[in-house]
This record gives structure tokens, C-alpha cells and sequence, in this order.
């Protein structure tokens, strides 16, 4: 009998198995502060290794960059590509640097378990850190690791931020309220893109004093207000359309359910909200962003990606009519629920 297996590619296999060496590759770069080193210009390995007080290894970790494309090197100097100076530098605007230590130090250790998350249904935070602490008490242990994980943040949300306001037309509404929204990314973006509409950021005390200077720097600054609170436990800011960005997928179904009903309560007839989440396919084919994703709130939260479909239902649940989807080009999508 022929072998079936014989012929099957395993291209795709072996792309797998060494996927997350990449990543790792990715990581280490900027945690041996590599890319922030070459922000001033192309330098020799010499001139790093001792910068960065690094051994003869140095050389396979930078010319690894370089295959990634994240170095370019010219004879023997390094320097850093157009992303990598974007996204992998510490003073870059658009850094994402807080979002891939949170990936090395936290989320890498955290996938290490994933057997056991699918096995048991529940995340591995008490399982690989030792405690029960609430997930953004790891982000928010000191200022460093609290301003870097927000920044990160606030890099993926100027990525994504301007395909989610566009993805509807939110002209008509006069005040946004955007809940648990970080920087700010969001708001600004809606009020670049409406002119006429109002917005106000609602998070934490921990966060709002970033959030306050990154508005005040930006040019909506005098349409955008910046008010403390727990948007589970105290009044919501009035408003006529709400914002819940890369919220609902940190959270179990029945304080999803509450938070919706509380924002559902608070509006007038004719709101809505605008949820920012990457959807997965209503087959659940794809994408595979969205799927990692779902795996990474496995075992990180008690949340869940969800499709369309899903999203629906949540939030017919919750009283919201006419949920409408939109799949965007960027790392997350948009869903707008009517009241």
C-alpha cells in the first residue's frame, strides 16, 4: 500500500516548529536594548557588544535580525530597519517595546501551559506566577512596567484605532465616552476623524495621568475630557455612543453581560456602542490572528475572542439592537449595537 504521508508538504510544519524562535529572536533584541543602541546610528559588533556588554554571541543574535529584516548591515555594521526604529525602540511614538515585554516577560511563560488551559478551561496565572492577583496587577506592579505595558498599547492602538472610527460612520453622535481606553488612542482618533464630536476618556487612576498628557500634547485636547473610575463599580460619563476597546475579550460571559446591560441602562434611545475586538470567522476558519488571540485570553484572563455571531447574541442579550460587524485591515475590528 503507498505511503499517503509521502508526498504532504511539510513546509508548513516545519514553519511552526521554529515560529516562536522568531518571536524569541524579536524579544531578546529588545530586551538587550539592541534596537534602542542603533537609534543613534549604524555601529560595528564590536562597538555593541560593548555597549551592551555582550559576548562573541552577539553576532548570531544581530545577523539573525537581519534575517528578519528588523537589522540591516553593511559590511560590518549594523543598523536598525524602518520597523524596527517604528516599533522596537523605547522613545519611538509608535513603540510597541511594552507590548513585547509583556509578551517575554508574562505571556511567554504563560503559553508554556497551554495544555493545561485547554485541559482545565482556566487560565495559568496562579499556576505559573504563584497567586490569583487580578491580570492588570501584574501590568501595574510599579511606574516603569505600568508606563511600557500602556505604551504598548497605545502603539497597537495607533495602528488599529483609525480603521475602527472609520468602520462606521459615527458622524451623527455628539459625545464619546470610550471605557477603559488607556491612552486615549481611541478618543483622539474619533475626534480626528468627527470634527464635531466630544469625547471623553474613562479608566483607572493608574492610567489617566498618561492619558491626560498624550491628549493634552495632541490637537483634539480641547474636545477630550479625562475622568477617573471603575467602569464596573461607579456611573458611567452620559453619553450618546460608548466604546469598549479590547475590553470584553479580558472577561468572563456574566461580567461581560453586566458591563453591556450597565451601558445599555446609561444610554438614550437611538445610542450605540462601538466595540473594538478582532473577530473570528463565523465558521471559526480563521484568521489566525484572532484565533492566537483567543488562545493568548485563555491562558491569560477569563475572557474569550468571539465571532460576529457571538458578539451578537451578547449583546441582543444585553438590549442592543441592529448589531452590525465590520472587518477591518487592522489588528482588530469593529461591531456597532444600537439601543
Amino acid at each position: 500500500m503507498p505511503d499517503r504521508n509521502s508526498s504532504a508538504d511539510p513546509s508548513l510544519v516545519l514553519d511552526l516548529l521554529v515560529a516562536f524562535r522568531r518571536s524569541k529572536a524579536m524579544f531578546a533584541g529588545v530586551k538587550l536594548g539592541v534596537f534602542d543602541a542603533l537609534e543613534t546610528g549604524p555601529q560595528s559588533l564590536e562597538s555593541l557588544q560593548q555597549q551592551l556588554n555582550l559576548s562573541n554571541a552577539a553576532r548570531r543574535l544581530l545577523d539573525a535580525l537581519v534575517g528578519l529584516g528588523l537589522l540591516e548591515r553593511t559590511g560590518d555594521r549594523y543598523a536598525n530597519s524602518a520597523a524596527a526604529s517604528a516599533y522596537l525602540t523605547s522613545h519611538s511614538p509608535h513603540r510597541l517595546t511594552g507590548y513585547v515585554n509583556f509578551s517575554n516577560r508574562l505571556s511567554w511563560r504563560l503559553w508554556e501551559h497551554l495544555e493545561e488551559s485547554v485541559q482545565e478551561g482556566t487560565h495559568r496565572w496562579s499556576q505559573t506566577f504563584g497567586d490569583d492577583q487580578p491580570i492588570f496587577a501584574h501590568f501595574y506592579r510599579n511606574e516603569n512596567d505600568k508606563h511600557e505595558f500602556l505604551m504598548g498599547m497605545h502603539g497597537f492602538g495607533l495602528i488599529s484605532s483609525p480603521h475602527v472610527v472609520a468602520a462606521f460612520d459615527l458622524g451623527p453622535f455628539r459625545k464619546l465616552v470610550d471605557l477603559g481606553g488607556a491612552t486615549g488612542h481611541l478618543t483622539m482618533a474619533a475626534c480626528r476623524r468627527y470634527p464635531s464630536l466630544r469625547g471623553c476618556l474613562f479608566d483607572l487612576p493608574e492610567a489617566t495621568p498618561l492619558a491626560r498628557e498624550l491628549i493634552g500634547a495632541s490637537e483634539v485636547a480641547d474636545r477630550i475630557d479625562v475622568v477617573d473610575g471603575d467602569f464596573f463599580e461607579d456611573d458611567l460619563p452620559p453619553a450618546d455612543l460608548y466604546a469598549l476597546g479590547r475590553i470584553l475579550h479580558d472577561w468572563s460571559e456574566e461580567k461581560s453581560l453586566r458591563l453591556l446591560k450597565k451601558i445599555h441602562a446609561a444610554l438614550p434611545a437611538g445610542g450605540a456602542l462601538l466595540v473594538a475586538e478582532k473577530l473570528i470567522q463565523d465558521d471559526r476558519g480563521g484568521p489566525d490572528w484572532a484565533q492566537m488571540q483567543d488562545l493568548n485570553m485563555l491562558v491569560c484572563t477569563e475572557g474569550r475572542e468571539r465571532t460576529l455571531g457571538e458578539y451578537q447574541q451578547l449583546l441582543q442579550t444585553a438590549g442592543f439592537t441592529q448589531v452590525s460587524g465590520q472587518v477591518t485591515t487592522a489588528p482588530v475590528d469593529a461591531i456597532l449595537a444600537r439601543k
